[in-house]
């Protein structure tokens, strides 16, 4: 009963002064919509990510020069990092863990930089990849016009080439790509060589896809002697077998290569196996911190909306000194101005938190509809919001609803 007075009351005051209701309102809606907006693209992100690796295999691991997702900034006068001095992948080590009992395939692959050009029409800073033959069991898509390059091709140090089917799009418009002969070089490696594209690649979408939509892929031995490219970051990617759990895959990698480089028992491993799940860490860990530096800088909205709370209902208390006086005078005690006050604070941010959160939908709605970004609510975000602005009315509130009940009645009575 004494809610649904309050409420009652806290309408009635709210609506006799809507504009500046409404103004404290929008300061508390926009911190809320922040709140909820980022909250629904980091999930979409995450979401988007993690399918991307999903759909790569999730039981499939890279074999690197370095652990990437261990590395640490330090300031020990070294210019070099502690694994500057590791040796680089070669391509017989590839070779030699394709050929493991629990290993389906195992892909030699670096990436470059390049520059294509069909007739006068050219694409600039491409983003090319040297492979291995049986790159497509890495990568998820179909072949929409040609065919892979071959084991033979790679040995032969071929000059073909498999384009996206975006990067067609571009060089040749309507045209068949297959069989179609294109430069390929570098300014900085001071290369230009001619290559036949044999094939056109569509890659099954997400968000990788969509972010990089032009690439190429050519036999490793082409893009190191021909392009003069740098194996220098070069990797194994590897694809376990079905009947084979991922983890006896990589024991069986390591000890393959620990033999191959001759370590010993007590040497640590000079290289580094990284499956999806430890990139995914990486990652969480990323997005976890760039989202708790984005709530705190969205809580600077909910402290305006806040600041604006005490301002009207400060304002409130001045304007209605005289109820109070008489709300008193006829019984009312200490406890029930108090209530009416926080009550009415707080149907201020429960409304401002309801608007945030139709502002925050919509923002998500639009991300999702026009871009490939799966952005939705998470229910926690809606839990937080809610929350954040539950805590902004109670406790912007409490002053002027404490200064209310202390008001002296008899003062109150004669206050003009």
């Amino acid at each position: 009963m004494a809610l649904r007075e309050g409420l009652t009351v806290a309408t009635d005051a709210l609506w006799a002064n809507r504009i500046r209701s409404s103004l404290t309102i929008l300061g508390v809606a926009v911190g809320v919509s922040v709140v909820v907006a980022i909250a629904s693209l980091i999930t979409g992100i995450r979401t988007s990510v993690m399918s991307a690796f999903e759909a790569a295999g999730p039981a499939n691991f890279n074999v690197t020069r370095f652990d990437f997702t261990a590395v640490r900034l330090s300031d020990d006068g070294n210019n070099r990092p502690p694994w500057w001095n590791k040796p680089k992948i070669e391509p017989i080590e590839a070779a030699r863990l394709a050929q493991l009992e629990t290993v389906e395939e195992a892909l030699y692959n670096f990436g470059f930089q390049a520059d294509i050009q069909f007739e006068s029409q050219a694409v600039r800073g491409i983003n090319g990849q040297g492979y291995s033959s049986g790159w497509v069991k890495y990568t998820q898509g179909e072949f929409t016009a040609g065919r892979d390059f071959t084991e033979a091709e790679v040995r032969q140090n071929r000059a073909v080439v498999v384009v996206s089917s975006a990067l067609a799009t571009e060089l040749f418009g309507g045209r068949d790509p297959v069989g179609r002969r294109v430069r390929i070089g570098s300014t900085f490696r001071g290369t230009l060589e001619e290559f036949t594209v044999v094939g056109v690649f569509e890659p099954e979408a997400n968000i990788f896809s969509s972010i990089v939509s032009e690439w190429m892929v050519v036999p490793w031995t082409a893009a190191k002697r021909r392009l003069r490219q740098s194996d220098w970051q070069a990797q194994v990617l590897v694809v376990p077998n079905d009947s084979v759990t991922m983890e006896r895959a990589q024991d069986d990698v390591i000890a393959a290569l620990r033999g191959m480089r001759g370590l010993g028992p007590r040497e640590e491993n000079n290289f580094a196996v990284l499956a999806s799940a430890q990139i995914m860490e990486l990652f969480n860990r990323l997005t976890g911190v760039f989202f708790l530096v984005m709530l705190a800088l969205s809580s600077a909205g909910l402290l305006v909306g806040g600041v604006g709370v005490i301002g009207i209902m400060l304002i409130s208390v001045t304007e209605r000194t005289r109820e109070i006086g008489i709300r008193k005078a006829v019984g009312a005690t200490r406890r029930e101005i108090l209530w009416q006050f926080l009550v009415e604070a707080s149907l201020l941010t429960a409304v401002g938190a309801a608007v945030g959160m139709l502002m925050g939908w919509g923002l998500a709605t639009a991300v999702s509809s026009f871009t490939p970004l799966p952005a939705r609510i998470p229910l926690w975000a809606v839990g937080a919001a809610l929350g954040m602005a539950a805590v902004t009315g109670m406790v912007f509130g409490l002053l002027p609803a404490y200064r209310a009940s202390r008001l002296d009645p008899v003062v109150a009575l004669r206050f003009e």
